[in-house]
């Protein structure tokens, strides 16, 4: 009987035991298909919002221009942009058809961003790397990133002229700048006790860079890039205003000359959804770059 007993018991315990175990899996199953729901009503109400602001500001835009509270002539209208895009569409520009203005722009803003971004890191590195260079090279970069640019890109102009070259290197300038100040301070914060262990057990300076400093300071690196290529698409613009013979810059500052606002925020649209395109693909760049760093409160809401 008491063997009876005792063999109950011990199945009672061992139930109890194996709901133990299963308790948690299933406590961490539910909370996280509650904050699955919770990350997807966030997305849901952020869209919805985005887009009340967008009809909010478009609409009463539209609405305040046709009952003259706003005079169209020098604010333009959502209807006109809207128009003033067909017609750039299917009769093209002065200048050509409207998607060779946006290939010109783009490519010269590409160059630039691909210039700029590499020699921002590898200076950036450098001078993290070596403490005298750093502070030799340092006062030059601060003076040069004091000029302003509108002046670098007069100067651009009157060396190469008014072809891509100059709006190349314009917006290769302000990525350059950007990128170098992250890259510099990224290395200049890595943990020197990492360092020093790396190089204790025999790692060269190059390894060194490449396997303890470069992935520390990604992080940095990345987050420039997100500002930087908004850059690199000013630098272009900016150096079309200066001359050139194409380009969504030129098209703007035609614009401008003729009083035609519809044509100037038409051509902004356009450099609006090119910029959003490219930092969707650096947010995926940066995922992809970045996975294994744990995700922030901010990311997990959702955003």
């Amino acid at each position: 009987m008491n063997l009876v007993s005792t063999q109950g018991d011990a199945a009672a315990l061992a139930a109890i035991g194996a709901n133990l175990r299963q308790q948690p899996a299933g406590d961490e199953a539910s909370l996280a298909a509650a904050a699955g729901r919770r990350a997807r009503r966030r997305r849901l109400l952020v869209n919805v919002a985005r887009l009340a602001v967008l009809v909010v500001v478009v609409g009463g835009w539209q609405l305040f221009t046709q009952w003259k509270i706003v005079d169209p002539f020098f604010f333009g209208q959502p209807s006109g942009i809207v128009l003033k895009l067909k017609d750039w569409v299917e009769h093209g520009t002065a200048y050509g058809s409207i998607w060779l203005q946006i290939g010109i722009t783009m490519k010269e803003a590409l160059l630039g961003f691909g210039y700029g971004t590499v020699t921002g890191i590898v200076l950036g590195v450098l001078l993290g790397q070596v403490p005298f260079l750093a502070d030799v090279i340092g006062p030059y970069i601060k003076v040069l990133n004091a000029i302003p640019r509108i002046v670098l890109g007069s100067i651009f102009v009157v060396w190469l002229g008014f072809g891509t070259p100059s709006k190349v290197l314009l917006a290769a300038v302000l990525v350059f700048f950007v990128v170098f100040f992250n890259a510099f301070q990224g290395v200049r914060e890595v943990d020197p006790n990492l360092v020093a262990n790396v190089r204790v057990l025999g790692a060269s300076r190059f390894q060194t860079v490449r396997d303890v400093v470069l992935p520390s300071a990604v992080v940095w690196i990345i987050a420039s890039l997100h500002v930087a290529f908004g850059f690199a698409i000013i630098g272009a613009i900016v150096g079309e205003f200066l001359g050139a013979q194409q380009g969504l810059g030129l098209v703007i500052s035609t614009a401008q000359n003729n009083f035609d606002p519809d044509g100037i925020f038409a051509a902004m649209l356009i450099i609006a959804i090119v910029a959003l395109t490219a930092e969707g693909l650096i947010s995926q760049l940066e995922k992809r770059l970045l996975s294994w760093r744990p995700r922030s409160s901010v990311e997990t809401a959702g955003l």
